[in-house]
């Protein structure tokens, strides 16, 4: 069966009808059965496919020019490479979608890879989304702020930065050279005076009416020249402004103008490249070395340099480079908008189609280069360089990193050096805001989409940090055998570390023994005699030993960063559990209760409590409150 796609529709599909069952063990012949089964169906038409397990897990998504070629191939066993027919024999169902072309196909199979996850697919891990800079429109004075995630609020949107520096950097740079306003709505309502930005001239302060509407409108006209590029202008701007005032004699403004050029001239100094007449443009170079990929992206926006970042994605082996790079700039456009020129390194097999999807994607033209001369070939030469030494630096992590989990695996006698470490550590302030939380690590560093927070449930036991640790062991690994009892997957640690002694370890054991798991190594890691000295920890082992390693040791280091990191998981959990608190109100827990009738409760009793001792008859004669409101607030409180 087929489905169709089009733009209306995003998701238009349905399942293939021809399935088949059997064992989740690999049999090339049972997968290849299954393609067939489907394959006498297909059109030859482009669209996307999705191969299936036994579980209906998707092992992998591809695109096709005409589906009833591509997917034929998987049934050409000979010609496929080892990795192909791996996947084949796992394969025991398949989803078809048509579309309308080829350019949708790619853009659905980009779509697709990031929401599955494929096992056989390219892709790019990356858990940070990229930041941006937002000059809102919803206010007679615009404020400009750092931005992440949707692009849901009204205003204009600059970027994609590589880097929280780089926006911080830019930011700091605008309140210096065009002092707009950062502080929230609520903040600028209410002042009476200026705040302390505007003593050290990094505001104009139309809080309190020190620069009108007008004026505030000119700076913000200047800072969207000076991101757009065009910052020769804001400079001949501010040097006829600052000659004309130092003429009126007007010196404190005179002196006011040249720091904002002097900061105008440091930034273009360390923010500018030579990129004369590239305009917006977004720089790709790819370096490979012994079966590692890495890809540097470079971000120019009228001239300025806006940072770069490396990237490795995952599954590349037996991929060509150059599809590396096409599936990789599919997947990364997906959460960026793309510039109007892309400059590659190389040619890719498939770049009319790719710009095609990209312009279709941005609702503009997309162009495609690879550079032979000029500004453009220096910008990427830069570019490859970059790509070469951050893969350089990569494997060198990578074999320090991989011959640390080897002196892991032998220090607590595991079979093989552990691929996910799980940390657990407890947060509260005498009993107060307490949870606990969960870092994940393997051998490419710190997993942080996989970090988790458990907020307490029993409320008695908050602040026995035992009680807490068997709590949240008891959620994560009962969920665990639900999910997945044969340990299939990769959620399941290969290594336990929890910050405490032998009584959280204690804890952490009996969890086990009540749910049944007898093989999962947990050790518990404790400050040692001399409490507060670092490099003297002990390792509490679960057979009742206790380790000390030489206060030199690179293997304590490394354990000491996992702790560390857990630990400050749990106090920024903490502290962000405790900060909203603060501005909680025991009306937020009355059922039924929203902001207007909350703020008319408090504005007529002036407190909460004043709220709850209140009578049935003083409720209803709260203005906003109705009858049943009242009622419904007086019973929540006197019922318990």
């Amino acid at each position: 069966m087929t489905g169709n796609y089009g733009p209306p529709d995003r998701f238009n599909e349905e399942q293939a009808t021809f399935t088949v069952r059997g064992a989740d063990t690999p049999d090339l012949e049972t997968g290849v059965a299954a393609i067939r089964n489907v394959l006498r169906t297909l059109p030859l038409k482009p669209g996307v496919y999705r191969m299936h397990d036994a579980k209906g897990d998707v092992l992998y998504v591809g695109k096709a020019r005409a589906l009833k070629n591509r997917v034929g191939n998987y049934v050409q066993v000979d010609r496929l490479s080892k990795r192909l027919q791996r996947m084949v024999s796992l394969t025991r169902s398949m989803t078809i979608v048509t579309t309308n072309n080829e350019a949708e196909a790619l853009l659905l199979e980009a779509q697709l890879i990031k929401r599955y996850r494929p096992a056989y697919n390219v892709l790019l891990r990356d858990d940070k989304s990229f930041p941006f800079i937002l000059l809102r429109a919803d206010h007679d004075f615009p404020r400009i702020q750092k931005h992440r995630g949707a692009r849901r609020a009204k205003g204009e949107y600059y970027g994609p930065f590589a880097s929280a520096g780089s926006v911080n950097n830019t930011l700091n740079a605008l309140q210096k050279l065009f002092l707009l306003r950062s502080c929230t709505d609520g903040f600028f309502k209410t002042r009476d005076r200026p705040c302390l930005l505007y003593q050290i001239k990094r505001c104009s302060a139309p809080c309190v009416g020190r620069i009108d509407k007008a004026g505030y409108e000119e700076l913000i006209g200047d800072a969207k020249k000076f991101l757009a590029g065009k910052t020769t202008d804001v400079q001949a701007k501010l040097g006829t402004q600052m000659q004309a005032a130092a003429e009126a004699m007007d010196f404190e403004l005179a002196a006011v103008l040249r720091d904002r050029l002097k900061a105008l001239t440091f930034i273009q100094g360390t923010q500018f490249i030579n990129a004369e007449g590239v305009g917006d443009a977004d720089i790709f170079a790819l370096a490979c070395h012994e079966g590692v990929i890495g890809i540097e992206a470079f971000f120019i926006r009228g001239g300025q340099n806006w940072g770069h970042r490396s990237f490795f994605p995952a599954h590349t082996a037996e991929v060509p480079e150059d599809e590396v790079l096409q599936l990789f700039l599919m997947q990364f456009y997906e959460e960026v908008p793309p510039a109007r020129t892309v400059l590659l390194d190389r040619v890719l097999p498939e770049a009319e189609v790719l710009a095609q999807a990209l312009g279709e994607q941005a609702g503009r033209k997309v162009e495609l280069s690879v550079p032979q001369r000029g500004v453009r070939k220096r910008l990427l030469d830069q570019a490859s360089r970059n790509a070469r030494e951050a893969l350089e630096r990569r494997l060198a992590e990578s074999t320090t990193q991989a011959r640390l989990h080897r002196e892991v695996a032998d220090l607590f006698e595991l079979a093989e050096p552990p691929d996910r470490i799980e940390i657990y550590d407890n947060s509260h302030i005498q009993g107060a805001h307490a949870l606990g939380a969960m870092v994940v690590a393997g051998p490419e560093g710190f997993r942080k989409g996989q970090y988790r927070k458990f907020n307490v449930r029993e409320k008695e036991i908050a602040g026995d940090d035992f009680a807490m640790m068997r709590e949240m062991l008891t959620r994560r690994f009962a969920r665990a055998l639900e999910e997945d009892p044969d340990r299939d997957g990769d959620s399941w640690p290969d290594l336990v570390l929890i910050d405490g002694g032998r009584g959280q370890l204690n804890a952490a054991k009996a969890v086990l023994e009540d749910l049944g798991i007898e093989d999962l190594c947990m050790v518990g890691v404790a400050k040692g005699p001399h409490h507060g000295r670092e490099g003297r920890e002990v390792f509490h082992l679960m057979d009742g030993r206790e380790l000390m390693l030489p206060v030199n040791a690179p293997v304590l280091f490394y354990l000491q960063r996992l702790r560390d990191e857990a630990h400050r998981f749990a106090i920024g959990a903490h502290r962000q559990k405790r900060a909203k608190a603060m501005g909680a109100s025991p009306l937020d827990e009355v059922p039924g209760i929203g902001p207007a009738r909350k703020k008319a409760l408090l504005m007529h009793f002036g407190t909460g409590r004043a709220v709850r001792n209140a009578s049935l008859e003083d409720l209803r004669k709260a203005p906003g409150v109705s009858a049943a409101v009242a009622q419904q607030v007086y019973d929540f409180y006197h019922a318990r």
